[in-house]
């Protein structure tokens, strides 16, 4: 008998177009989708929707969790034959998904299957009773603020032109695409404060100037010594940078650019920072990790607990004062302030 009932492909299929693409962030999308196109529709995708059942996604995430996907997705094959290394060649790198990726696998699944309930195809979701690996938590780096302070003497030194953009990562706890996508619009030299509401993203080889993820990231900060007079420090570079480029400069409002004015690849932001936290001799850390420090360099600068609060975007006073207990040496403090005065000069 024939049935209206779809397949979980076709289900997903629906599903990533018609509720992921339109409302939901490009990245968003190209994830769902990913997980979908390369796990989700191979191994499940011919099941009827209403007959799955935990069971069988229990089996699947199982199986996705110790299958190498290199083999699977014939990634050593993809590649000229003189290039080929591994599982193409009959030695299996065993490139199996991390704890962390069977996770979001699973995850996306789960988020299909709850709107296949919301639009009544299933009476209970799946997805939901399953049991996986635990995540082992990678433990954060942090630099202490004499690390960061050399890293920030060293960008200053060099007149580096995302020396602000450091500063911002370092003092603020903005996120690189946050840093990256910020305009002149968004700051405000006289008022000493910054507001945050766009990022810079390469999603799928499309550099996109969008909103930020959700509105909890949106906020207007209080901008501290450091940050303003290394902001207007930048300002006085683009102005240089757009004399000396001449025609072959292009407007795009952003606050750190290349030299001729155009966006910043985030992957070269990243590149960057790694150059110079070799040439400052500091212990290599990614950008999304200099976040954690930035709570301990307010501390030291004498930043008010309530203007750290906001700048730190904590919920609870309480939480901001846990982490001023923490102070470093008065040293390592004189040096930090000395840092920003050394700037308004």
């Amino acid at each position: 008998m024939a049935t209206s009932t779809p397949t979980v492909g076709s289900f997903l299929t629906y599903w990533l177009s018609e509720i992921i693409q339109p409302n939901r962030a490009p990245l968003t999308y190209a994830t769902y989708e990913t997980f979908v196109r390369r796990y989700i529709a191979p191994g499940l995708g011919a099941k009827r929707l209403d007959r799955l059942q935990s069971r069988d996604v229990q089996t699947w995430i199982n199986q996705v969790a110790r299958t190498c996907q290199c083999c699977a997705q014939g990634k050593d094959t993809a590649r000229p034959k003189v290039k080929r290394r591994c599982c193409a060649v009959g030695r299996c790198c065993q490139a199996v998904p991390s704890a962390r990726t069977v996770s979001d696998i699973r995850a996306a699944l789960r988020a299909a299957l709850t709107h296949a309930q919301a639009e009544d195809l299933i009476a209970k979701n799946p997805a939901v009773a399953i049991t996986l690996a635990t995540i082992r938590r990678r433990r954060g780096k942090s630099w202490s603020s004499d690390e960061a302070r050399r890293f920030a003497e060293s960008a200053r030194h060099d007149e580096d032109p995302l020396y602000a953009a450091y500063a911002l990562v370092l003092v603020t706890g903005l996120r690189k695409g946050e840093a990256l996508g910020l305009t002149w619009e968004d700051v405000d030299l006289d008022a000493g404060e910054l507001t945050i509401g766009r990022q810079l993203q390469r999603v799928r080889g499309q550099l996109l100037h969008r909103d930020t993820k959700t509105q909890a990231s949106d906020a207007t900060l209080p901008l501290p010594d450091i940050c303003l007079t290394a902001l207007t420090l930048r300002s006085e570079q683009r102005d240089e940078a757009r004399a000396a480029a001449g025609k072959a400069w292009h407007e795009t409002s952003l606050v750190f650019t290349t030299r001729y004015g155009t966006p910043i690849e985030p992957r070269n932001f990243q590149r960057s920072w790694q150059t110079r936290c070799d040439r400052a001799n500091v212990t290599p850390i990614t950008v999304h990790d200099a976040r954690r420090t930035c709570a301990t360099l307010l501390a030291d600068l004498d930043v008010h607990p309530r203007v750290a609060m906001q700048v730190l975007r904590h919920a609870r006073f309480s939480v901001t004062m846990e982490i001023y207990t923490q102070v470093s040496s008065k040293a390592t403090r004189d040096a930090l302030k000395r840092l920003g005065e050394s700037l308004a000069q």
